[in-house]
This record gives structure tokens, C-alpha cells and sequence, in this order.
């Protein structure tokens, strides 16, 4: 991936309420921040989620090797995708993770700038967008709320170890991690083997399989993100607009 790429704006849901925290979500290989904008419709459909407001980012198109060369959306080029639990670690693209790592790290940051703190801000996605999501999460350098991780995977976990800013700021978030028993794309054992590194890592992650479900996301799971959410940004402000604190 060129060290310069364009980029267009992320999708903007605004908060229906007052605005006091924000949920990045990330997107997969070959889709946009409009794929998920049905899955925020979802999440909010409640009302327990009215002071969150969502961006959802755009992959920039890049030539995927998998795909033959051919360009689509993507956060970082994949060499092989066969539900291999090893092939999606080998020779991965650590230039294009570094990139589009950098680009959530500014989404973050720009968040923070306009007045949203830090552990107000949860960071999440689907797939590639899962991986850039436990990837740029746990790489901050500021303390986030949360992450969630569905259908995913540790990137350069041979070498994540090395990656993370000392002292670490995200040791104990909470990390939400969800899998299909019947992915054959990023396979369950992948997304398994992540999660007892990262436990085995001291990291707060959690971990629930979805029964019959393949590289895709199911309501019950969506209803698990949302209730993670709600746990994770609670609102500040009551109905009649007065703070709870």
C-alpha cells in the first residue's frame, strides 16, 4: 500500500442526544462504511445508545494479492485466503497494517480534539476491520473504552508483542472478540488462537462462539455488540438533559 492513499470521508451517524462518546467501526475486505450502516440502525433501534455517534471509514482501494492483483477496499493486502488457520498470518502485509493503523489512531485522536474522551470512544469491526480494530486498539496511546472484534484475528502476532507503546494504556479494556463455529474465511481456530494469545498476554478479552454461523454476523451477535456498547458508553445525561454524574 503507497504511503499516501486516498481516502474519502467516513460515513457519519450524528449522536441523537447530547454527543458524549463515539464507536469507530471498521468494515471487511471488499466493503464499504455503508455495509454496517444498517447494523447501527440495529444497534440503536433501543434508544440506549443516543448520546454515541458512529463513523464508520472507508477502506481506500488497493490491489489485493488474493484477488489476483485486482483492486477493491481493503486496510492491508491479503496473500491467501483458504480458511488455513496459518495461511492469513504468512507474509503479512505489515506496511499497509502500519498505514491504516495510523489512520485509526488519527480518527481517535481527532475525536479526542473535539471533546470526547478517550474512554468514550470504543473501537470496533468486522473481520479485516476486527483485526485493524484489536490491532489499533491495543496499540493507543491513550486509554480506550473498549474493542470489539468479530469474525478476526491478531495481526503480526509473531511480533505484537514488540509493537505496543510501554507503558501500555489499553492492558485491561475490555475486548470483545465473536466467531462463527463455521467461518470459512477467517477460521474459528484462527480467532480462537488470537484470543488465548492475547489472554495469555494478560489482555481483558472475551470470547463467544456463534452456533452454525459462518464469516458473517448473526442478530443475536449484534445484539451482544450492542449490549457490550451499552456497557462500555453509558449515558451521561438523563431524559430531561441533566448530567448523571
Amino acid at each position: 500500500m503507497s504511503s499516501s492513499v486516498a481516502r474519502a470521508l467516513p460515513l457519519l451517524f450524528p449522536a441523537p442526544g447530547k454527543h458524549t462518546a463515539t464507536v469507530i467501526f471498521i468494515h471487511g475486505l471488499g466493503d464499504t462504511g455503508r455495509g454496517w450502516g444498517g447494523a447501527v440502525e440495529n444497534w440503536r433501534r433501543r434508544q440506549r445508545l443516543d448520546e454515541v455517534k458512529f463513523i464508520l471509514p472507508h477502506a481506500p482501494s488497493i490491489p489485493i494479492t488474493c484477488n489476483w492483483g485486482m483492486k477493491m477496499p481493503g486496510w492491508y493486502d491479503i496473500q491467501r485466503i483458504d480458511g488455513n488457520t496459518e495461511s492469513l498470518r504468512q507474509n503479512e502485509d505489515e506496511a499497509g497494517i502500519l498505514l491504516s493503523q495510523a489512520y485509526f489512531h488519527d480518527l481517535i485522536q481527532k475525536e479526542i480534539d473535539s471533546g470526547i474522551p478517550a474512554d468514550r470512544i470504543v473501537i470496533g469491526g468486522f473481520s479485516q476491520g476486527g483485526a485493524m480494530s484489536i490491532f489499533s486498539g491495543l496499540t493507543a496511546k491513550v486509554k480506550l473504552a473498549g474493542i470489539v472484534a468479530m469474525s478476526s484475528y491478531l495481526l503480526l502476532s509473531l511480533k505484537f508483542a514488540d509493537l505496543v507503546p510501554k507503558p501500555e494504556f489499553n492492558k485491561d479494556t475490555p475486548i470483545f472478540m465473536a466467531h462463527g463455529d463455521m467461518d470459512p474465511v477467517v477460521h474459528t481456530a484462527l480467532g480462537k488462537k488470537s484470543f488465548d494469545l492475547l489472554k495469555s498476554m494478560g489482555y481483558n478479552a472475551t470470547w463467544k462462539i456463534y452456533e452454525g454461523m459462518e464469516h458473517s454476523a448473526c442478530p443475536e451477535e449484534l445484539d451482544d455488540v450492542e449490549s457490550f456498547l451499552q456497557e462500555r458508553l453509558p449515558p451521561l445525561w438523563d431524559s430531561e438533559g441533566k448530567s448523571e454524574l
